[in-house]
């Protein structure tokens, strides 16, 4: 008898191969029959008009500290992903000494705009060395498994102290005390080791994250020790990705080709599209197209949407925080704060033209206002030009900022507004079109569990199936099985993860049931769970008839089940990964 039969659904079975009717049986745990299979189980799922697809490999998250109390992990949960890999630009929380707790919590603060008080209370040390972070997480239960990879900015912190907190060169010693330590997270069962290079990443007290500056032996160092693990990839934040580098974008990309064609190293680089050289990403693709065997493996990491702030009249941040009037009228109840403003229409008009924040970028002067957007529901991530804030209030012969808090004010002051940062220089998203159509990049860059409170977009999974396959208006769109292919089985098989990504026998049964007729992105909204009652934004998914973790049910009916079959994903001989 089966654990789990699923009957006669639409399989998209991660391999990109053509999707076909049949069904999946499952027992403990790994998928066992696929096809046409016969028998009895002790839970059988009609799944006639749903499609079927592995679960989703997020390679790209910052739940690292999160980990540590939260076991549902959402908005992740809603989406479909059945694994979530943390420890990326690297930032991490470990290893650490017990009197730099508070120094790592300000540089994840700085960096990933997750609120230090909600770190400080809600983190459970158990650990110093980054085996012994593993070993804490793999006494840990989650709805989805984790993987981690040791980070740049931790590592240099613990061998060179202040020295290497405030981004001085690496001595030979420091060099091979760092390497020694990512070869024993390696053993250990790290998935592998991130850097940051952008001077944009900075902690709290404004320092880059160490590791910005390193040199180029430092670097090769510790691709050697991932390659010497036998497992294992580097992932890199380049400078440049916001185009904060004019001089010389293409610096970051010479030495990870070189690394990787000396050491064998398998490189992933988040690379978009920004606005100072919106055509770099170009460039990028083209020179990390495939080598052949003994050429470098570095592969694109991209993102599927326009990168984004969006906030609400709730926000920490939005045009009007400066404002006199909304200084005072936010000591009121946030209801009635909303009531006055809708019911005094002289009131929020003087308010509206006190906005001057520009903490997040959004401007006072007309013109500027053609970047940001209303965020509609469902959320429309590919706005026109003659939707934003400067094209209604052109058309309105309005104050832009007039227009702006209207938006905040609707649906009882629950609008959002958006401003795209990264990937919308065009104002569409043709370029992350040519970029999700090249089988060379991989999906990342969700930052699930980072930028809390002014970016949610853990839903990349539900918005590459949606808007890229079924959904897009202004221009191509992508086939269902090389969207589903490109978030599975590319994303497990660069990361070593050979037990997932498809749905085939003797895999794991990570396992998607979609009603995808019905399937979109939930309303965004703010909510207030996270230690001390820090905010963060959540998006849930409709459609998501069921996600199962090596065949538990985790949610379904859009609803968490309970259960909590995810562990941590140990790579190479540590974690077993079959060959």
């Amino acid at each position: 008898m089966y654990d789990l039969l699923i009957k006669g659904g639409q399989i998209a079975d991660g391999t990109g191969a053509p999707s076909f009717t049949g069904d999946v049986a499952v027992k403990d745990g790994v998928i066992v029959e696929v096809g046409k299979v016969s028998g009895t189980a002790r839970e059988t799922v009609d799944a006639d008009g749903l499609l079927v697809t592995p679960g989703w490999i997020d390679i790209h998250t910052h739940y690292d500290g999160q980990m540590s109390w939260d076991e549902q992990l959402a908005p992740s949960l809603w989406h479909g992903v059945s694994t979530a890999i943390s420890g990326n630009c690297g930032v991490g929380f470990a290893p650490v000494k017990p009197d730099r707790h508070e120094w790592l919590i300000q540089m994840m603060e700085g960096v990933e705009d997750i609120p230090g008080t909600a770190l400080s209370e809600g983190i459970c040390w158990g650990w110093e060395t980054f085996p012994e972070y593993l070993d804490f997480l793999g006494r840990r239960n989650f709805a989805i498994d984790v993987g981690c990879q040791i980070a740049h900015g931790p590592l240099r912190g613990y061998v060179m102290g202040e020295r290497g907190m405030t981004n001085e060169d690496a001595t030979p010693e420091d060099i091979a005390a760092m390497a020694a330590m990512v070869r024993q997270a390696q053993d250990a069962g790290s998935l592998g080791f991130t850097t940051s290079r952008t001077v944009v990443h900075r902690a709290t007290d404004g320092e880059p994250v160490p590791g910005t500056f390193a040199t180029f032996e430092e670097l090769y160092a510790f691709a050697e020790a991932v390659v010497a693990s036998g497992h294992g990839v580097m992932e890199v934040v380049p400078a440049g990705l916001l185009g904060e580098d004019i001089v010389n974008p293409a610096r970051d990309l010479a030495w990870m080709k070189e690394i990787s064609a000396r050491t064998g190293c398998p490189i992933t680089f988040l690379m978009g599209q920004n606005h100072i050289q919106p055509s770099f990403w170009r460039t990028q693709l083209d020179e990390t197209a495939p080598a052949g065997s003994n050429g470098p493996l570095v592969r694109p990491q991209m993102f599927c949407r326009s990168i984004g702030v969006m906030v609400c009249l709730e926000s920490r941040h939005h045009a009007f925080v400066e404002s006199p009037i909304y200084k005072e009228l936010s000591k009121l109840p946030y209801a009635e704060m909303v009531g006055r403003l809708k019911a005094q229409p002289e009131l929020r008009k003087a308010m509206a033209l006190e906005g001057v924040n520009d903490v997040l970028g959004f401007p006072t002067g007309f013109n500027q206002w053609r970047g940001v957007y209303p965020l509609s529901n469902p959320a429309n991530y590919e706005p026109a030009p003659e939707t934003s804030i400067r094209a209604i209030a052109k058309r309105e012969n309005r104050d832009p900022r007039e227009v702006a808090l209207d938006i905040l004010l609707s649906e009882d002051g629950k609008g959002f507004l958006h401003r795209p940062i990264m990937g919308y220089a065009d104002g569409n998203l043709d370029p992350t079109y040519d970029l999700l159509s090249s089988a060379h990049t991989i999906p990342g860059g969700s930052d699930a569990g980072a930028h809390v409170a002014t970016v949610c977009d853990a839903g990349a999974p539900t918005f590459l199936l949606t808007h890229w396959v079924r959904d897009r208006q202004r221009g191509p769109r992508l086939p269902l099985e090389h969207i589903v292919r490109k978030q599975s089985f590319d994303t497990a098989s660069f990361y070593g993860l050979k037990d997932r990504g498809r749905i085939a026998p003797g895999l794991r049964a990570d396992i998607n049931l979609i009603d995808y007729p019905n399937l979109q992105l939930g309303k965004l909204h703010m909510i207030h769970d996270l230690p001390n009652g820090a905010q963060r934004l959540m998006q849930k998914a409709e459609g998501y008839v069921a996600t199962y973790v090596k065949g538990v049910g985790v949610t379904k009916g859009g609803e968490d089940t309970g259960a909590r079959p995810g562990r941590l994903v140990r790579g190479g001989a540590a974690g077993r990964l079959p060959s």
